[in-house]
C-alpha cells in the first residue's frame, strides 16, 4: 500500500472519475455528522480503506497540509483527495457535493427561525445556545490537550486570551496569530510534527505561486474596496477575511465571524449563536455555518444570494491556499523553522477560541444555574460517552424546554 503513488487515475477518464467523486463525497455530506475530527475518519475509512485512492501515508500527508493552513481541514483534505482524483472538476465537486446538504439544511432553518417565537421557541433557541458552549468547550479542552503541550505553547495561549478580551482593534486577531508564530520562533525548541514529503499533482510550482498571489491579492485588497455599509462585496470580504485567517477550521471559525458579523452590527449576537447551535445537528462541514449566517445579512444582501456568496467567500481561502501549497509543500516543510511557526499559531489559535467561549458564548448562553447544569451534562454526554454531537443537540432542547415550562 506505501508504495502506492498518489495521482489521478486516468484509466477510466476524467469524466467517470468525477462521477465516482461526486458519488463519494455526496454519500459522506448526507451522513458524516460529529464534526471536523470525525471527518478525517469518515474520509480514511472511505479512501483509504475502501476505495484506495491513496496510501495511509499518503493520506497522512495530505492531513498534514491541510493543518499546517489556515481554513476548514476536513474540507480542504476532500477537495485534495477530489483534485488528485478527478483534476479541477473532481476538486470542485468533493467541495459540492460534501457541503450543498448541510447549507441548504442551514439555509432552511434561517428562513424558519423568525417563526420560532413564543416560549417553546425562545427554550429552542437557548437550548442551541448552549449546544454552542458545549461543543466550543468540548473542542477548547481537545485543542489545548493536544497543541499545547508545555510551557512555552501555554504562555502563548494564555497571552493571546488575555489580548482577546481586554484589547479592541480591527486586526487584533491577524496581529494575534503573527504574534503566536514569533512567540513560537524564539520560545519553541525545535518542533518536527511536519513531515516532509513531495506529492505529485497535474500542475507545478508556477501555478502554485500563482494561486498563491491570488489569495494574497484578494486578502489586501478586498478590504479596500469594501468598507462601509454592508453589501455583497462586503459580506464576501469579511467571510474571505475570516476563511483565511481560521486555523484550525471547525468551531475556530466562531470568534472571527463573531468579530466581522456581530460586532459591526449586521447581525444579532442571538441570531449568531442559534446558528451556530443549528450547524451541529447537520452533517457536513461546520464552515456550511456560512449559509445561515449570509441569509440573514440585512438588506439585499441577505437571502439566497447572500448565502452563496457567504459560502464562496469562506472556502475559497483555504482552496487557494492548499492548491497552491500542494507542489511546494516538500520545500517548505523541510525549512527548520516551519515546526515552531506552525507551533506558535497553534497556541495563539488555542487563546483566541478561549476568549471566544467567554465572549461571546457563555455571556449570550449562560443566565442561571441550570444553564451550566445543562451545559455540564451536555459536555459528560460529549466528551466522556462520546455521544454524538446530534444527541447533545436534542439534550440541550429539550432540557431547554423543560426548564421553561416546568421551573
Amino acid at each position: 500500500m506505501e508504495s502506492q503513488q498518489l495521482k489521478p487515475d486516468r484509466t477510466t477518464g476524467h469524466h467517470q472519475n468525477t462521477l465516482e467523486v461526486l458519488t463519494a463525497f455526496l454519500k459522506l455530506g448526507l451522513t458524516s455528522f460529529g464534526g471536523p475530527i470525525a471527518h478525517l475518519g469518515y474520509f480514511r475509512n472511505e479512501f483509504v480503506q475502501k476505495r484506495q485512492w491513496v496510501s495511509d501515508g499518503q493520506f497522512a500527508q495530505l492531513l498534514a497540509i491541510c493543518q499546517f493552513l489556515p481554513g476548514p481541514a476536513s474540507s480542504q483534505l476532500g477537495f485534495c483527495l477530489g483534485l488528485l482524483r478527478g483534476g479541477w472538476a473532481g476538486a470542485l465537486v468533493a467541495f459540492a457535493a460534501f457541503t450543498l446538504p448541510s447549507a441548504l439544511l442551514l439555509f432552511w432553518f434561517a428562513q424558519i427561525a423568525p417563526q420560532l417565537s413564543g416560549p417553546i421557541g425562545s427554550a429552542v433557541i437557548h437550548g442551541l445556545k448552549l449546544v454552542a458552549l458545549v461543543v466550543v468547550a468540548h473542542g477548547l479542552l481537545g485543542m489545548a490537550r493536544k497543541l499545547c503541550t508545555d510551557t512555552g505553547r501555554r504562555v502563548i495561549a494564555v497571552l493571546a486570551a488575555i489580548l482577546i478580551v481586554v484589547v479592541d482593534g480591527v486586526w487584533l486577531q491577524i496581529a494575534i496569530i503573527l504574534m503566536g508564530a514569533f512567540l513560537g520562533l524564539i520560545l519553541l525548541d525545535d518542533v518536527n510534527d511536519i513531515p516532509e514529503s513531495a506529492l505529485p499533482v497535474d500542475y507545478g510550482r508556477k501555478t502554485g505561486w500563482s494561486l498563491l498571489a491570488i489569495f494574497v491579492l484578494l486578502l489586501v485588497c478586498l478590504p479596500l474596496f469594501a468598507h462601509g455599509s454592508i453589501t455583497l462585496l462586503a459580506a464576501f470580504e469579511a467571510f474571505y477575511r475570516a476563511g483565511a485567517l481560521v486555523f484550525g477550521g471547525g468551531h475556530v471559525v466562531l470568534p472571527f465571524l463573531e468579530y466581522a458579523l456581530v460586532d459591526p452590527g449586521w447581525l444579532a449576537k442571538d441570531d449568531f449563536m442559534a446558528g451556530y447551535g443549528a450547524a451541529q445537528a447537520v452533517p457536513g462541514p461546520m464552515f456550511s455555518l456560512s449559509a445561515y449566517l449570509g441569509s440573514h445579512l440585512p438588506g439585499n444582501s441577505g437571502g439566497i444570494l447572500g448565502a452563496g456568496v457567504a459560502l464562496m467567500g469562506i472556502f475559497l481561502p483555504g482552496f487557494l491556499l492548499v492548491s497552491s501549497i500542494l507542489p511546494l509543500w516538500h520545500t517548505l516543510a523541510s525549512h527548520p523553522a516551519a515546526g515552531r511557526l506552525l507551533a506558535g499559531i497553534n497556541a495563539s489559535v488555542v487563546g483566541i477560541l478561549a476568549a471566544a467561549l467567554y465572549d461571546p458564548i457563555w455571556v449570550s448562553a449562560v443566565h442561571a444555574g441550570s444553564d451550566i447544569v445543562i451545559a455540564l451534562i451536555g459536555l459528560v454526554l460529549l466528551s466522556v460517552w462520546r455521544m454524538s454531537a446530534l444527541v447533545v443537540v436534542f439534550w440541550c432542547i429539550f432540557a431547554s424546554i423543560l426548564v421553561a415550562f416546568f421551573f
